[in-house]
């Protein structure tokens, strides 16, 4: 159902709203009213989450790229929720992780859909100006972005939209609540076109292959009611597409190319299973095509993309027609595989997972609870990170020298895919009270990191005695298409020259009873469902020999027993209601017994008590010290302490930090004794037995051998 108000005028500018009902919730957007001067500019409402979505492109194109350069950002501002940022300044700083991420996200679907020869900048922005907990912003700004777009003058092959679905107790929930896709079983993204799906993204816990498809496919079909609502707006509001300065190379200039080097003489530099082989053969030949063209600048100028668009269409036609991989495998088969563990000392867990020419060293550590890592995100709670995947990517990978400058928005994204793959199989905290933080190594790379990042992972966590309920793997599947739709080769296991000339990239990962985690970026405008559920098909065998003939044979079960030098930790629950004696005032108490064992200790809310040390004499001494302090004494029970101070009428013991109990006079020994200091000295070690409680209500104790006999 969808229907709009009529004009109104605001400073002369047509303004707009278009409202429609999407999954029982009103999305509102309104045109024209704000940010003017942008090329496309949307307000965007659903429930009571509001963004401002803008598209603006540079009047002229940048000089001397070769690719097409879009930005894509999505601001946090913490007024949206009533809060302050944090630190010093009180302002936002950099982008967080869950922005990167949620660019990434609408970058992808995005960027196919503009002129691959479109060379002016342009810059998809999204403010986040209020959230609603029951309407996710990252989905808002999704849909904003493809609106704004849609209606600006930029060229762009739209529409798009994009749905998002959870999944509780087996039913499927359309665009969820914060707090369902945080604790459903299925966080999916899906972008689509009039007639296909462009973009997936997911996190699930295990979901079968059938149901994946369904999830994605009841997205698709949401997606299609918004789209009619986007060319609504483009017939009312849309402006007509201005023009650019198109790029390309000179067909008569392939035609001498050509004639240079010949088609069979391209196929056989670029037919290699050896990168570093088939980059020396096409450096010979554009050193050829140089001197040919020694006297021809216009020629010379463009050579670079000239030779790479000539690579291009000589490795499309081998797969396409000739069904013939640059490296010589077959459609589906996976390139060599190698894995071991332990290779490097003294970490708590470590793995390399090598396929082809692709390698990835994975290190785990093991911490206290009190190492998770706090998020504070446009949400309200503070929440804790207690696995952490971490993905680095070397100059030196891919033979090339750069300075490292931290991670980019590729490694962001590369290791949250592999965070999400391994999160369904974790442990539960009651079971392994423990953080974990994976680090990705990337040692060489030829397509698929993020993949050979997740084997890794798997066989670190288990090598580290991580008890994970099972194995996952990941493995990526290519794409090479022809002009119509039945035309096309599917690829698995897709190393980087089929990556940068196929048209897909669609990574699965999973156990072998269902899927984890899935991400899917194509350069084309769509895929039709054939080919989605051939992908699935073929990365879920994939993943399934990668197991069983590669992974198991290196490790095929977590280890009983964590590494020697990994902390070791007991978690014990207390009642809450005693968390402040266990504290003590300004903390004294716990400072006492981590001075006195050695022993960390991490106490939350509920009273999980987590004792941490490397010698376990000083967590069974940090366990004893808070059991004492947190019990109530009964008559009969046994306990030792130190006496800490002497009176006329008898001693005090101290049974553990803040825990003390009064021996009378009376009780101190067998026979009658006229002084305290006959028998006790502070400092002294004695053993004590609660006789209840005295005429005062005050609980009582004794040392002498008749009552501790008892």
């Amino acid at each position: 159902m969808m229907f709009y108000s009529g004009f109104v005028s605001v400073e002369k500018v047509c303004m707009k709203t278009f409202r429609m009902e999407l999954a029982g919730r009103e999305l509102q957007i309104e045109v024209g009213k704000v940010a003017k001067q942008a090329n496309g500019a949307v307000m965007i409402r659903y429930g009571e989450t509001t963004l401002l979505c803008t598209a603006t492109a540079s009047e002229k194109p940048r000089e001397g790229i070769d690719f097409f350069p879009l930005s894509v950002e999505f601001e946090e501002k913490y007024y949206s929720v009533g809060k302050f940022p944090g630190g010093f300044n009180k302002r936002e700083g950099k982008a967080s992780e869950n922005s990167v991420l949620t660019a990434r996200v609408i970058d992808r679907p995005m960027r196919p859909l503009f002129p691959k020869d479109y060379r002016n900048d342009v810059t998809l922005n999204n403010l986040v100006l209020s959230v609603d907990p029951s309407c996710r912003p990252e989905l808002v700004a999704m849909i904003g972005t493809a609106m704004a777009t849609a209606i600006s003058d930029i060229p762009f092959d739209g529409p798009c939209a994009m749905t998002q679905v959870g999944m509780i107790n087996g039913d499927l929930l359309i665009n969820p609540s914060q707090s369902d896709w945080d604790n459903g079983d299925l966080r999916l993204t899906v972008a689509s076109t009039r007639d296909k799906v462009i973009m997936i993204e997911a996190g699930a816990n295990e979901l079968s292959d059938q149901e994946m498809i369904e999830a994605i496919y009841k997205a698709h079909d949401v997606n299609q009611t918004i789209i009619a609502l986007i060319d609504q707006m483009v017939a009312e509001v849309g402006k007509a597409k201005h023009d650019y300065e198109h790029v390309a190379i000179d067909r008569q200039m392939f035609e001498e190319m050509k004639k240079i080097v010949t088609p069979k003489q391209m196929e056989e530099a670029v037919f290699s299973d050896e990168k570093q082989v088939r980059e020396e053969n096409i450096r010979r030949v554009t050193e050829r095509l140089a001197e040919a063209f020694a006297d021809r600048e216009d020629y010379l100028a463009v050579l670079d993309s000239a030779v790479y668009q000539y690579q291009k269409k000589t490795v499309r036609k081998m797969i396409l027609k000739d069904h013939r991989r640059p490296d010589g495998r077959a459609l589906d088969q996976i390139r060599p595989l190698s894995a071991e563990v332990d290779l490097i000392p003294r970490v708590h867990g470590s793995a390399m997972f090598t396929r082809g020419q692709t390698q990835i060293c994975n290190i785990v550590t093991l911490a206290p609870l009190s190492e998770v890592q706090r998020v504070e995100g446009l949400d309200a709670n503070v929440t804790n990170k207690r696995y952490i995947h971490q993905y680095n990517f070397p100059s030196y990978s891919v033979g090339e020298t750069k300075p490292s400058r931290g991670p980019g928005r590729r490694e962001i994204g590369h290791g949250a895919l592999a965070e999400r793959a391994l999160l369904p199989v974790l442990p539960t905290v009651e079971d392994f009270p423990y953080a974990i933080r994976a680090v990705s190594e990337t040692f060489e790379s030829n397509g698929s990191t993020s993949m050979a990042s997740t084997c890794a992972s798997c066989m670190s966590l288990m090598a580290a005695g991580v008890p994970i309920k099972k194995m996952v793997a990941g493995i990526s599947c290519g794409l090479v298409t022809g002009e119509d739709d039945d035309d096309y080769v599917l690829l698995t296991d897709i190393q980087g020259l089929e990556d940068f000339f196929g048209d897909m990239d669609f990574k699965v990962t999973g156990t072998k009873d269902g899927i984890t985690a899935i991400q899917m970026d194509i350069k084309i405008h769509g895929l039709t469902r054939t080919i989605v559920e051939e992908a699935i098909r073929r990365t879920h065998e994939a993943r399934l020999f990668i197991m069983d003939n590669c992974m198991s044979k290196a490790i095929d079960r977590p280890r009983a027993e964590l590494s020697k030098y990994a902390p070791k930790i007991v978690q014990i629950q207390i009642d809450p209601s005693k968390i402040g004696d266990v504290v003590g005032q300004r903390g004294k108490t716990i400072n006492e017994i981590i001075d006195r064992t050695g022993a960390k200790i991490d106490i939350d809310e509920s009273g999980a008590v987590s004792v941490s040390a490397m010698d376990q004499a000083a967590i069974d001494e940090a366990v004893r010290l808070v059991e004492i302090i947190t019990m109530d004494f009964e008559k009969g029970q046994h306990l030792t302490g130190k006496v800490v101070s002497i009176k006329e009428f008898g001693a005090f013991i101290e049974f553990a930090p803040g825990k003390e109990g009064m021996v009378h006079i009376s009780r101190i020994a067998n026979q009658r004794i006229d002084r305290v200091e006959d028998v006790l000295t502070l400092g002294d070690i004695v053993e004590v037995v609660c006789m209840g409680k005295d005429k005062m209500g005050r609980m009582s104790f004794s040392m002498k051998s008749s009552d501790l006999a008892q």
